[in-house]
């Protein structure tokens, strides 16, 4: 794409970096039948071509953001399927993210939006404030109807994903570090996440365990908190960079202590954004380094626990698990295969969802932002699920998780869970019932060493 951004123009570093992205598209239009906005809308404005041609009329001219501009950027999902299909390897992440922060230092929103906005990134970052919320939440589900006649989508969207009932508490909480008892074989710094936490905690109980098992200390370092994503994908930048040098900090003390192996996170929504810590702090002088050693140590726990020997399965199951591979995940880190190959070997029969590239819907808080179009999206891909006729769904990102339950009559669980229970943990929550189609493996009551003379 032939750009036409003036010297001055170009002295801005976010500029700069946009003509880069912008002259590697060569208009194929190869994007627009992976975009999910697109396939809903057939709109050419809400696929990335179309959005890559608005950026490049908004920031070469010079303007300020329009809303005919900035509600095709907001529609966006961020789920990089487009980047994934690309042939000409256009990093339409980092665009995005430069429309974002132009929209929202040059455009304006309606009160209603804005207050929605604040809510969120004031709220759901922080695990404190946000399990309060959600021990009000199920009051709330009540109100939904309500807001929906009152013409406040969002609102209503909030109420409907509150869950029904208070979250539980997890075993594990907090900063410190869980030892495995038997011969320790590695040290790893897992994330806790922020909504994860409260909404399912024993995502990360299972986790722990499962290393644990396999002789990994774990470490929550204390003041580590977000990971930053939610704010810069609604354009606040400023609070997304915060929140990774609060992470950088409390990260590279442990890293000093020596024996890190890896950073574990288990929601992959949070895996993107950490691995690209590199490039969100690469102007910031005493975190650039420091930032591109984070991202580098960064896995996804599929992505560890496939280079890792965590031993043969203590029980053996013969259910049918559809797994929804989510775009954070498969397009955001390329981790595509290890979940899989992890959970065939955990002893399940994996099935993979008919049209898999294409986003959930839940995208962060999209789901609450763009309610039409992430119901449709939803809709979809519950459709494909069910097409399957699955015995229980597995994905590794908490906010596709509360996406798609509510659409399924199957249990959705989390990846790490199922692999948990195969290696000797407890049956994840939902599904005691098929509790009785898990057989445990035969224990030898004789180890190696007895069949072994000197």
């Amino acid at each position: 794409m032939q750009t036409n951004f003036t010297n001055e123009q170009l002295e801005d570093p976010d500029v700069r970096e946009a003509n880069r992205i912008l002259r590697r598209c060569v208009h194929c239009g190869f994007c627009t039948a992976t975009c999910p906005t697109y396939v809903v809308l057939g709109d050419e404005r809400d696929s990335p071509r179309g959005r890559i041609y608005a950026i490049k009329d908004m920031l070469e001219n010079g303007r300020d953001a329009k809303p005919e501009v900035s509600v095709h950027i907001d529609r966006c999902l961020s789920c990089f399927s487009c980047m994934t299909t690309c042939p000409s390897g256009v990093d339409y992440m980092h665009l995005v993210e430069i429309a974002r922060k132009h929209i929202e230092k040059t455009g304006s929103r309606s009160f209603k939006d804005r207050l929605i906005r604040r809510v969120l990134t004031e709220l759901v970052p922080y695990p404190n404030r946000f399990r309060w919320a959600m021990r009000v939440a199920p009051l709330g589900r009540r109100f939904s109807r309500v807001f929906k006649a009152l013409n406040l989508p969002q609102l209503a969207a909030m109420a409907d994903l509150a869950p029904p009932q208070a979250p539980r508490s997890g075993r594990f909480r907090g900063p410190g570090r869980a030892s495995p008892t038997g011969v320790r074989t590695g040290r790893v710094i897992m994330l806790a996440g922020c909504a994860q936490q409260v909404l399912r905690p024993e995502i990360n109980d299972a986790t722990i365990r499962l290393f644990a098992r396999g002789g990994i200390d774990v470490v929550v370092s204390a003041g580590a908190g977000c990971c930053g994503a939610l704010s810069q994908h609604i354009g606040h930048e400023d609070k997304a960079i915060a929140a990774a040098k609060v992470n950088v900090d409390a990260w590279s003390k442990e890293i000093k202590k020596g024996g890190v192996d890896a950073i574990i996170i288990n929601t992959s929504g949070c895996g993107t954004t950490v691995k690209d810590y590199g490039h969100l702090l690469k102007n910031e002088p005493d975190y650039a380094e420091r930032a591109k050693t984070i991202s580098a140590m960064a896995k996804d726990i599929t992505e560890f626990l496939d280079a890792y020997d965590i031993g043969a399965p203590k029980r053996w199951s013969s259910l049918k698990v559809a797994y929804h591979s989510a775009c954070s995940l498969q397009h955001g880190q390329r981790v595509t295969s290890q979940p899989k190959a992890l959970l065939k070997k955990a002893g399940f029969t994996v099935m993979d969802v008919p049209e898999s590239h294409l986003c959930c819907g839940s995208a962060g808080v999209y789901n609450i932002l763009q309610p039409e179009i992430s119901g449709a999206l939803r809709d979809r891909k519950v459709g494909n699920i069910k097409s399957l006729r699955p015995d229980v769904v597995a994905a590794g990102n908490i906010g596709c998780m509360n996406q798609l339950a509510p659409g399924l009559d199957v249990p959705v669980v989390h990846t790490v869970e199922l692999l948990d229970w195969a290696h000797g943990g407890p049956v994840p929550p939902g599904l005691e019932h098929l509790a009785r189609y898990s057989t445990d493996v035969p224990q030898p009551k004789r180890s190696v060493e007895d069949y072994i003379r000197a």
